[in-house]
């Protein structure tokens, strides 16, 4: 039987709008296993921060389950969600602006330390971070050093290092390397790997780049307007890709080649609202594949493959199935 670190059933979280719900995240279920990760992708505004966001503890979920060590935390108290601030960390997309700028950054990696009284002594607590920048890759010398004074890496390295004080169990990294040049991403994606294999972290990746997590990743769920549209193995996703929408977004990733390369899966069309949608196919109006089961009904998950879940009313006759 898996160990399962995280589950999550049934999640939903709505935002209230003028016009009525807003369906951010809407009837989301999956797990994650101990030191394994889950990427999730989709393009901007399909949930993926605010699923993040939600299972940490950031926003209150609307309907749902979370399940940490088998435990329910849909609605911790303060004393257990203060617990919980040391098993469930998140590394946010912006280094900049999730960084406080008045801080320098050996404040800023022993903020959690304070706040839990880790220490005792400030010698101790200065061991750590030193210890903790050393882990993270950043060099001593910027321990005064500010914010706005280093680059975007170096900065994303100060939240890993400020996420990993409290050795947490469970990390949500939140677009880590989409503000940053492509080669430092690579440096900050190695750097999550090799602290997964040293500390048997549990990591949840979103990203819209489906090549960022094509490596790190033990599963992907590909998500849109709110809701889970496949989700398999990470090298089953590229072999087997199922779902239309996440055709298109595999033929969105540059190739850089002297071959011709085929034509590319274009996504045209309206997005749906995703405020108060009706119980239809949500990709419906972008999918060539349309017919009148998918504008009144909405599809159900089924795994159409071995461990692999799409939701598509055709995606046997599309593939071939």
């Amino acid at each position: 039987m898996a160990d399962n670190l995280l589950e999550v059933k049934n999640l939903k979280k709505y935002f209230n709008t003028p016009r009525g719900p807003l369906h951010a995240v809407d009837d989301i279920t999956f797990t994650i296993e101990r030191g394994h990760t889950l990427g999730v992708v989709g393009e901007s505004g399909c949930g993926k921060s605010t699923l993040g966001r939600t299972i940490i503890g950031l926003l209150e979920s609307t309907q749902g389950e979370i399940r940490f060590e088998g435990l329910d935390i849909t609605h911790p108290d303060m004393k257990r969600k203060k617990e919980l601030c040391k098993e469930m960390q998140m590394v946010f997309q912006d280094p900049f602006s999730s960084l406080n700028p008045r801080r320098c950054v050996a404040e800023l990696i022993a903020e959690p330390l304070k706040i839990f009284k880790v220490y005792k002594f400030a010698k101790e607590r200065d061991e750590r971070v030193f210890e903790l920048m050393d882990v993270v890759g950043l060099d001593r010398r910027f321990a005064t050093s500010y914010p706005h004074e280093l680059d975007g890496g170096r900065r994303q390295r100060i939240g890993i290092a400020r996420a990993l004080a409290m050795d947490p169990k469970f990390i949500v990294c939140d677009e880590p390397v989409s503000a940053l040049d492509v080669s430092i991403q690579a440096q900050v994606l190695n750097l999550l790997q090799d602290l997964q294999d040293e500390r048997g972290l549990t990591y949840i990746i979103i990203t819209h780049d489906l090549s960022v997590v094509r490596h790190i990743s033990d599963e992907i769920m590909v998500m849109y307007l709110g809701c889970m549209v496949e989700k398999c193995d990470a090298k089953e996703l590229f072999v087997h890709t199922l779902h239309p929408y996440t055709k298109g977004l595999l033929s969105a990733i540059p190739i850089p080649t002297v071959k011709e390369k085929k034509p590319p899966v274009l996504l045209e069309g309206e997005l749906t609202s995703p405020i108060n949608p009706k119980p239809v196919c949500r990709f419906a109006n972008r999918c060539k594949y349309c017919t009148e089961q998918c504008l009144q009904s909405a599809p159900a998950l089924e795994e159409v493959l071995p461990g692999h879940f799409v939701a598509c009313h055709h995606v046997r006759e599309i593939n071939g199935l």
